[in-house]
């Protein structure tokens, strides 16, 4: 796939963390100065390093928006996420990027978007950068995981909010289970391209589903772990 991105992702910025915000008790929101002269396309992701930790991470800001957000998953014994989590308000960090190929492409086929997680994230920046009328699976454990739904719901031609986790859910564009069980069994055969963003394992299965039933449809993927 084509590198779209404008900017040198070899290049050194130093920004300052300008606000911190706990979505749930393990994923927090942040948000970063962003340098005069960085651009980036949706979707994209940077890499922040700090002391001997460096990680990527997708952006849910738009291009057009003046700062850089991000959506992290805070995992115990990480090699960033415990830091960026406690870092004062102030703290400056080092980033490196553009980087990457996940990138909404115009096409005459239906976009599905598959996300689970902090997977959502790229999606994020894509529906807040102006694409819309795609169908979107939106799989979580509990509605609470549900990250910016209501930008989905807006901009989706479709939205399907996946939820793994058994219980009352009164919303009518709740599936209970899986995405993977979705696609398997209720979306319409036919040729889309399909956009996976989660843990690997998801990706590996929407994949061979994919392959069985929407044969000749095109995959783009982005693991994240």
């Amino acid at each position: 796939m084509k590198e779209f991105a404008q900017g040198d992702p070899f290049q050194l910025y130093e920004v300052k963390l300008l606000s911190r915000k706990r979505i749930t008790g393990k994923v927090v929101k942040l948000e970063f100065e962003r340098p005069p002269d960085f651009s980036f396309n949706a979707g994209q992701r940077i890499r922040i390093i700090h002391e001997r930790g460096e990680r990527d991470y997708s952006l849910i800001s738009a291009p057009q928006e003046t700062h850089l957000a991000l959506l992290i998953r805070v995992v115990e014994g990480g090699a960033l996420s415990p830091v960026l989590a406690k870092a004062e308000i102030g703290t400056s960090f080092f980033i490196r990027g553009p980087r990457g190929y996940f990138v909404w492409l115009p096409s005459e086929r239906p976009s599905v978007f598959v996300a689970t997680g902090t997977g959502a994230a790229p999606f994020i920046s894509m529906a807040k950068s102006g694409v819309k009328d795609f169908i979107f699976l939106h799989g979580a454990k509990r509605i609470e995981d549900l990250y910016e739904r209501p930008l989905f719901r807006g901009a989706a031609a479709t939205y399907v909010a996946c939820l793994s986790y058994p219980g009352h859910w009164p919303d009518a564009d709740v599936f209970e289970g899986r995405v993977t069980r979705f696609l398997r069994d209720r979306l319409n055969s036919g040729l889309y391209d399909f956009y996976l963003c989660g843990r690997k394992e998801m990706i590996r299965d929407a994949t061979l589903i994919v392959d069985e039933k929407f044969s000749g449809s095109s995959v783009y993927s982005e693991p994240f772990y």
